[in-house]
This record gives structure tokens, C-alpha cells and sequence, in this order.
């Protein structure tokens, strides 16, 4: 921009005065709030006052670091620091028309000594100090230069903000962001790849900073139906359970904001009503889904099963073992286990579950059989990509929640969606016997440790290196229900840090559910070697070999 100065150059420098905006204010090119707007400026930066104008109560500011003119600032939206009298009246105005070149006085306009036809480039988030910095990873931008402020929002790797100050007495940086009040954040200077000079930009040195108000993050948490039908409204005491442990998960770092997040999933099995939240992520189904190869086997099978697929049931349903599980997907297909996954895709959705599905056996140590027909990945409503979920095989919590629910009310009840949509092909003693196999599950932790060690639990577990989940159906004395969660992190998930929330999350629904007699703490877990797991020989086998079942 070319600026045409009607007053000496001399005279629109070095007034001592100087102004900061009172949070955020325009500049414009001439003394009005008709003309064109060049440009603002935001709290914390101390800028010179150039000038003033004889007419208006605005306001000419000069870029701290060089003085060069900026704009024009109501006054009103600024505090001046010094006195006011000592600034010159001028008539400056900002003419748009024409960049100022690297070679010409912005005062003056004449040639500078080094003239030079060529423009500089500049970057756009450089700013008035010429200093950025690039975030290194995933990180929080914060109200004030600690831990202990309140989270603006999250950057991420690769992520440029423009450098607007430094704490004297904190490692912080001060940022331009735009979706803050104010405008402004915070960002550790460590986690910053800092471009220009940091020492350019204002010292800030107060140690309290008042916070702006702040918006309410919108509810997370919805009422959830089943199989395609409506929610019912939450009780109240339903819906505090279900902001408590929402609250549960943001304080042990699992924040939809971010990349380390949660879902979950809470049906009282007696009034029907359930909440979830996190419900629109699709996860990896990982050995989740086994509980619908297991209906879907049961939907297949005449009679009770042999000797060799009980077997492979338990060791599929309690050992997880993938050569026993896609066995099991052979009978479901014919001979293939491909037709097989297929299969329980389909019988997901004869459910109305539309958001969960399995495409491909599960792998196997050794050469994998090739599909016999290409592979395409379904899209389904869910986003499914902030969890990264496995192409062939993925749930969402609620329909995995919604498979439990739908074998408890088949086993105990009217018969539900399976009796509806499946008939006399799935019978209430062989949901009792899925359910029987699930309560077997030797795995003593995740969802079953928040409750006492006699509880009798149904429960699938799966993890890989980034997912760890869970689907208990739980019966306790207080009224049963089902819970499903679920729990991501990019590369790797430590356990340390996923077991205690599973655990506690158990034992909070838990005690809601039996207010008179509470689990008062979590208690010692277990997950047994799986190598060593092998259900070949087992009394439980013979279990499976009746033709009725009436746990």
C-alpha cells in the first residue's frame, strides 16, 4: 500500500504516545468509518501513535517495530498510554491502489539507497513483528501462558500462527486466534518452530489474565434407540450419570477435540432408555464384532454344535482366536469365510444397524487367502476417519451395544428385533447360550473390574495398538443394562492409561444402578496369557453340546 503524507515524515514519528486496543479494532484508511478497511489489531501489542486527526477522535498507528504508518483507529477502542496533545495533527491517508515497495520511504515515497524493482514476499501469518511459528505436533492453545488456563482450542502439526508477544517470566508464546475472545492465545514456546525474532514482538509480563466469557461447549451426549428406532427422553438421574462420566473422560484426556478421544454407550435394559456420546465415530470393530459372528453362527445352525465349532466358539468368543473365528465365518458362508463376513454385514443390517460392518476374515499368522471377489469398503453415516478404523471391520458403540441388547431381550424377554426380523431361526435358549459363552469370558478387566468381583458379566474385549473396547451386558441387583465403550489413540494406546478409565466409568454406572449397595472402589484385574488359551477338552465345551440352555 502507498501512504501520501501530507505532514513531513518528521513529524509523524517518535511521539512517545502510544495505544493498545481494547480487545479487537479495525483500521482504516482515512479518519471514517467509510473508508476501506486496511487491516486490525488485538489486545496485548503496544502501538505508536503517528498521528491524530483535527476533525474526528481517530487515531494514525505506526507498526511497533519500524513506525511505518498502519491506519486508522477510533479512538474510543484503543488505550492511549502518554500524553495525547503531543501527537500531531495530520491528514495522512492510506492509499490502496499500490503496494509499498521494499525500496520506497512509506513517508516520503522517494527511492530508498538499495532501490530495487522487486517487491518483498511476505507470509501472510507473519503479521506486523514478522514472527510465526509452526506447531510440531498436536497441542492445546490456551487462555493464559500455563497448564492451568482454560483450552482455547487445538492445534495441530503443521499448523502456522502468527507471533503476537512473550511472557518474560513463562516459556508461552502469545498467538493471533481468531476463534478466542479476544482474539488471542497462548502456545508453548516449545512446542512452536519459531521463524523471526520472538524478542521483536511485545514482552508481556502480567501473571494473572482475566478470561473472556466463555461459550458453553455444545451437548455431546444424545438419547440413543436401537435398531433403528426412536429414544426415549432421559430420566434426569440418567442424563447426571451421563454428563458425569462425559466430565470423566475429558479429565482423563480423552476429548473429541482432539486426536486422543472416547465413545460410550448406556442402555437400561428394564426402562429402555440409553445415552451415548461419540456415537458418530466409527472405530476398528477388532474382536467386537465377534459378537455378531456369533448370532449370525447361531442364525445358521440346525442343531447344537459339534464338538470342534464349540470349541472354536469359546476359543473365538474368550480366547479370541482368529483361526477359530474365521472357521466359524466358513460355516456362516458355506465353505467361505468371506461370504461368511459378508453375511453378518447383512445380518447387521436386517437389524437396522447401518454403521457397523465386517467384509474380510480376521488375520491369521501366515500366507492370507485372497478374496474371491474385490473388496470394497462400505461408507455408512459414522465419520470414518478421525479414529482411522479398520477398512473390513468397524462398529460404532451404539451398535455394538444395540447387538447385546438385542440378545439379552431374545433371551429374557418379548423376543425383540431378533425374534421380529429373524423368527423361529433364532431361539430364546440359543441367546441364553450366547450369553452363557460371554459370561465365561476369563478377561477380568476393562468394563467388568468397576464392579464386584461376583458380578455376573457378558463381555466381549478387543484391542490393537490403537483401539481398546469393550461390550459387557451386566446383571446386577439394582437392574441390568448394557454398556459399550470405546477408546482411541493415534499409534498407540498405553493400557495404563485406558484400564483405569474403563474401570471407573463401569463403576460409576454401576452404582447408579445399585445406589444401596455401591462398588466404594475399583479393584485388582486380570487378563490372562492368550497363548495359553485353549478351550480344546474343556467341561464348557459340553455345555454347549445340549440342546437346551436355561442359565
Amino acid at each position: 500500500m502507498l501512504l501520501i503524507a501530507l505532514n513531513s515524515q518528521a513529524q509523524l514519528r517518535n511521539t512517545g504516545v502510544y495505544a493498545q486496543a481494547i480487545g479487537q479494532a479495525n483500521l482504516r484508511a482515512d479518519d471514517n468509518i467509510e473508508a476501506p478497511l486496511v487491516g486490525e489489531i488485538t489486545s496485548g501489542a503496544n502501538y505508536p501513535v503517528l498521528g491524530r486527526s483535527q476533525r474526528y477522535p481517530w487515531l494514525l498507528l505506526g507498526a511497533p517495530e519500524d513506525e511505518a504508518p498502519m491506519g486508522w483507529v477510533f479512538e474510543t477502542l484503543v488505550v492511549v498510554n502518554g500524553d495525547i496533545n503531543r501527537v500531531p495533527v495530520t491528514d495522512l491517508v492510506i492509499d490502496l491502489q499500490a503496494p509499498i515497495s521494499a525500496t520506497t520511504d512509506p513517508i516520503s515515497r522517494e527511492p530508498l539507497a538499495t532501490a530495487t524493482s522487486t517487491p518483498p514476499t511476505l507470509t501472510p501469518t507473519v503479521g506486523v513483528y514478522g514472527v510465526s511459528g509452526v506447531v510440531s505436533g498436536e497441542v492445546n492453545i490456551r487462555y493464559g501462558p500455563g497448564v492451568e488456563y482454560p483450552r482455547a482450542g487445538v492445534a495441530f502439526a503443521g499448523d502456522r500462527f502468527e507471533v503476537t508477544g512473550y511472557h518474560t517470566q513463562y516459556p508461552w508464546a502469545r498467538i493471533r486466534y481468531p476463534d478466542a475472545a479476544g482474539g488471542q492465545a497462548w502456545i508453548a514456546i516449545g512446542l512452536l518452530e519459531i521463524s523471526g525474532n520472538i524478542f521483536r514482538t511485545p514482552a508481556l509480563s502480567q501473571t494473572r489474565f482475566s478470561l473472556p466469557p466463555l461459550t458453553p461447549t455444545p451437548a455431546a451426549i444424545r438419547a440413543s434407540g436401537i435398531n433403528g428406532e426412536e429414544a426415549q427422553a432421559l430420566s434426569s438421574d440418567l442424563q447426571l450419570l451421563a454428563n458425569e462420566i462425559w466430565d470423566l473422560f475429558l479429565s482423563a484426556g480423552f476429548d473429541p477435540q482432539t486426536s486422543r478421544f472416547g465413545a460410550l454407550f448406556v442402555m437400561d435394559l428394564g426402562s429402555g432408555e440409553a445415552f451415548s456420546f461419540g456415537d458418530e465415530y466409527a472405530f476398528s470393530g477388532t474382536s467386537l464384532n465377534k459378537i455378531a459372528i456369533l448370532a449370525r453362527l447361531y442364525q445358521t445352525l440346525d442343531a447344537p454344535p459339534s464338538i470342534e465349532t464349540a470349541t472354536d466358539i469359546l476359543n473365538t468368543m474368550i480366547c479370541s482366536e482368529n483361526a477359530a473365528t474365521n472357521r466359524l465365518l466358513g460355516i456362516i458362508g458355506a465353505g467361505n469365510a468371506y461370504d461368511g463376513a459378508a453375511a453378518v454385514t447383512d445380518f447387521y443390517r436386517t437389524l437396522g444397524l447401518s454403521r457397523s460392518f465386517l467384509i474380510a476374515p480376521f488375520t491369521t499368522i501366515g500366507t492370507p487367502e485372497p478374496p474371491p471377489y474385490p473388496l470394497v469398503s462400505p461408507t455408512s453415516a459414522a465419520d470414518q476417519v478421525k479414529a482411522e478404523p479398520d477398512p473390513a471391520n468397524q462398529l460404532t458403540v451404539v451398535e455394538i451395544g444395540a447387538a447385546l441388547a438385542n440378545l439379552y431381550q431374545c433371551a429374557y424377554g418379548s423376543g425383540g428385533a431378533l425374534a421380529e426380523r429373524f423368527g423361529a431361526s433364532i431361539e430364546a435358549r440359543e441367546c441364553r447360550q450366547m450369553l452363557h459363552i460371554m459370561s465365561n469370558n476369563t478377561v477380568d478387566a476393562l468394563l467388568k473390574s468397576g464392579v464386584p468381583a461376583q458380578t455376573r458379566v457378558a463381555h466381549k474385549h478387543g484391542w490393537i495398538p490403537d483401539t481398546h473396547g469393550n461390550a459387557a451386558l451386566f446383571f446386577t441387583p439394582g437392574g441390568d443394562y448394557v454398556m459399550a465403550m470405546m477408546l482411541f489413540q493415534p499409534d498407540w494406546l498405553n493400557f495404563q492409561e485406558s484400564l483405569p478409565l474403563f474401570a471407573e466409568a463401569s463403576r460409576r454406572v454401576y452404582n447408579h444402578f445399585n445406589p444401596d449397595e455401591p462398588q466404594q472402589s475399583g479393584r485388582e484385574w486380570d487378563i490372562p496369557d492368550a497363548n495359553s488359551c485353549n478351550y480344546f477338552g474343556d467341561p464348557l465345551v459340553v455345555d454347549l453340546l445340549q440342546s437346551h440352555w436355561d442359565d
